[in-house]
């Protein structure tokens, strides 16, 4: 196709979420629930179909030659289909924003203001990999009366097909505009580049990805955009740490699953931490399977070490490997800790590991971050793990949103004036 053509046809696409959205912003909560639980039953229903489709996406990416850790974001199962039906249905229990008052009060000249939450519009979701951001943006969206353009990457076409195919038929089946979901199943580049200028007709674009796709969209777009964040992740064992759980910590936040962006990607260990559990925790990773990549100061520290531990180069310390691999720096104190992660960091997600009081609560303060932990691990930072249901992305931004973007963060506010007859 060519652009001109690619342009109308994802206009066209807008134009028909914009005339949904108006239906849905008006839907009552209940409505809205009844089609999250359509779509999880229509899941349900849909699972061989789904999975094979799904297979043939892994299979051809596998061909090509994608990594591991690649695979392992586009895999579906019957296990990770029923989280996705257990997440609709934790969506649908939790409270609809829309419509609800935020702040109310009443002027000198008898006015009363209160402002209540809104729907966005049109969200157009940009995405790599991952089939199951298809079901949990779709979800989000529809349950804050918004609609959305949805388009995913070619490597899980197939899966994306079948996944909106089922949305489609649960809303049918509930008499409500399946075009609140759309699929752009344009696989040129250029599908994205209409979406980020289809002013007007979409009212945010989420791009959800890679440093190359999210820097596309940024540079790309004239709609307002809701960055997502790559994640380079530190924990940074103080010198009080506790051994087990320092290690129970790192390990989980590296090897749970390594390809997503909440998984630790950087170890920081406070020198005066004792010899031995540094060296337990180094060896523990090895076994656990993690490639380690070093400073100089730790290989020179740890001798007997040196077959497990790479030398670390400097691209190392800004890296989202998002596969078995860690760089670990030794530093002599909680403020070096501080500035390397203020250099190196992505504002996505930081630990400190400790039991002073003072150094935990200096860390909390000084580092900027979305999420930032005390003795626990960064894989919580994650919607449904901080009770938001489903999440549409992990925003790294400080305008709008921050952290897991739940259903607070597709909606906007309206100001309702309520008056007697006052002029002004």
């Amino acid at each position: 196709m060519e652009k001109a053509q690619i342009r109308e046809a994802v206009a066209l696409q807008a134009q028909a979420a914009k005339q949904a959205a108006r239906v849905w912003a008006l839907l009552s909560g209940e409505q809205k629930n009844a089609a999250l639980r359509a779509i999880g039953e229509q899941l349900r229903t849909n699972e061989a179909a789904i999975l094979a489709a799904n297979e043939q996406d892994l299979q051809a990416a596998e061909a090509s030659g994608q990594p591991a850790s690649y695979l392992d974001r586009l895999r579906l199962s019957h296990d990770r289909i029923l989280g996705l039906v257990q997440s609709l249905e934790e969506l649908a229990l939790l409270p609809d924003p829309i419509g609800s008052t935020t702040a109310k009060w009443e002027r000198p000249n008898g006015l009363v203001i209160q402002s209540v939450r809104v729907p966005l519009g049109v969200i157009g979701m940009v995405y790599e990999a991952r089939p199951n951001v298809t079901v949990d943006s779709a979800a989000i969206a529809l349950k804050t009366g918004n609609a959305i353009l949805l388009r995913g990457s070619r490597s899980a076409a197939r899966t994306n097909v079948a996944l909106v195919a089922s949305i489609h038929t649960a809303l049918r089946s509930l008499d409500l505009p399946e075009e609140a979901v759309q699929y752009v199943a344009i696989e040129q580049h250029e599908s994205v580049d209409a979406m980020c200028t289809l002013n007007g007709l979409i009212d945010v674009i989420i791009p959800r990805g890679g440093a190359a796709l999210i820097n596309r969209v940024v540079k790309t777009s004239t709609v307002p955009v809701l960055e997502t964040g790559v994640g380079n992740c530190h924990i940074f064992v103080d010198e009080s740490a506790n051994r087990q759980m320092a290690e129970a910590i790192v390990i989980n936040a590296k090897t749970s699953r390594p390809s997503v962006c909440n998984a630790a990607e950087s170890l920081l260990l406070h020198r005066k931490w004792p010899r031995e559990q540094r060296e337990g925790l180094l060896r523990s990773l090895w076994h656990a399977g993690v490639e380690i990549r070093a400073c100089a100061k730790t290989r020179e520290d740890f001798p007997e070490l040196q077959e497990i531990l790479k030398p670390a180069q400097d691209e190392d310390w800004g890296c989202e490997y998002l596969a078995m691999i860690i760089a670990v720096r030794t530093v002599e104190s909680l403020e070096e800790a501080i500035a390397h992660i203020a250099k190196h960091g992505t504002g996505h997600s930081e630990a400190i590991v400790t039991e002073n009081d003072q150094a935990a609560k200096r860390f909390l303060a000084a580092v900027d971050a979305a999420a930032v932990y005390h003795n626990a691990s960064t894989r919580f930072t994650d919607g449904g793990e901080f009770g938001f249901g489903a999440e549409i992305g992990i925003s790294t931004q400080k305008i709008h949103a921050r952290g897991p973007m739940g259903l607070e963060a597709l909606t906007s506010i309206k100001y309702q004036i309520l008056g007697t007859g006052q002029i002004r």
